[in-house]
């Protein structure tokens, strides 16, 4: 009888123990390591990467927890493509147009001049195949990208001195990355890649004249208007400003469904938050730097306008002439431009110009 209860003993703390295992492994905790792109808590895209990780360990319920290090703690700024690909991290947080000297299409995950605005770029994404050729071009480089943050539209740039004319952007060197760059390029000036946490001592040094980044909400942070402050619009070079969250294919591919879910959810929830975020912020910004510090709110000449314009068209063209990953992936945003560009006149331009 001893013998025999011991052993039902021991075939029940056995079932409960085989019962209990699956438990157990779902509830372990997955460390990951995310690198950005960005300084420590920049307003923008630098909270953007700190709640996406929030999010995806609430919702995981911490299951899935991630360490956010900003530029320059583990790799370089520039560097994250290169650190998520390879394992030195399973995420990060950056912008695509970062990467176009390795792949040339990226920049059109970010934003090209004269290109889709945040909604327009949302829809293309989401809804106009853009998602998947976004896949595609990334799966090379082992990782997989995801919308994660959008600091909405860009300002033209910060400059040291007045322009009047096209004439005197000619010979400026100008912190400037992605098409917007070579389009610069093309109009005289001289594209420098400098890192956002670079930019401000870059201008007080000289090195260079001028800079874009993002917008008032993020260049604040920065102090860019202690040193250049004319501040130009339309961001004809950034109409768009999206962040990406980037996860190593490794990373992704060993995370359980619900996981990986979590992941796209949270990446998501932040694109969108981000952008009417940054809307306030963008807003309060603007009425600080013209009240309180003094920045000359300038429209760029019309000549400079009307030559970047024309020149947008042929870096676009000469960058779909590359590869035929290049061709794929501008030929469709080209095409969905196209196709919402009427839409966008009659219905939030019209709305606009109407409100006054």
């Amino acid at each position: 009888m001893t013998t025999r209860r011991a052993f039902t003993r021991t075939a029940v703390v056995a079932a409960a123990a085989t019962l209990a295992a699956p438990s157990i492994a779902s509830a372990q905790t997955l460390k990951w390591r995310m690198v950005t792109s960005w300084p420590k808590r920049l307003p923008g895209p630098g909270l953007s990467a700190e709640r996406v990780a929030d999010r995806i360990r609430a919702l995981s319920n911490g299951r899935l927890d991630i360490q956010v290090s900003a530029a320059g703690e583990v790799v370089p700024a520039f560097g994250v493509l290169e650190a998520v690909g390879n394992g030195v991290a399973d995420m990060g947080h950056t912008a695509s147009f970062y990467w176009q000297g390795k792949m040339a299409a990226a920049t059109f995950f970010t934003t090209v001049p004269f290109g889709l605005t945040p909604a327009e770029h949302v829809a293309w994404i989401e809804a106009g195949g853009g998602q998947a050729l976004w896949d595609d071009l990334y799966k090379p480089f082992g990782v997989k990208p995801f919308m994660g943050g959008n600091t909405g539209v860009c300002m033209g740039g910060w400059f040291r001195r007045e322009l009047k004319s096209l004439a005197d952007l000619r010979g400026l060197k100008l912190r400037s990355l992605g098409l917007g760059g070579e389009v610069y390029r093309r109009l005289g000036a001289t594209p420098q890649t400098t890192p956002p946490a670079e930019i401000l001592t870059s201008l007080q040094s000289g090195v260079i004249d001028g800079a874009e980044f993002v917008g008032p909400g993020t260049d604040i942070a920065l102090g860019l208007y202690r040193v250049a402050p004319f501040y130009y619009y339309p961001g004809f070079n950034k109409p768009n400003g999206t962040g990406e969250c980037i996860v190593a294919l490794k990373a992704w591919e060993a995370l359980p469904a619900d996981l990986k879910a979590i992941v796209a959810h949270a990446c998501a929830t932040e694109a969108n938050y981000a952008l009417s975020e940054m809307e306030r912020l963008n807003a309060q910004a603007l009425a600080a730097l013209i009240g309180d510090h003094g920045v000359k709110l300038t429209a760029f000449p019309d000549d400079v306008v009307t030559a970047a314009r024309k020149e947008a068209d042929g870096v676009l063209g000469d960058l779909s002439a590359r590869d035929a990953a290049s061709a794929k992936v501008h030929d469709s945003y080209k095409d969905f431009r196209a196709r919402v560009a009427q839409w966008s006149r009659v219905s939030i331009e019209a709305v606009l110009r109407a409100r006054g």
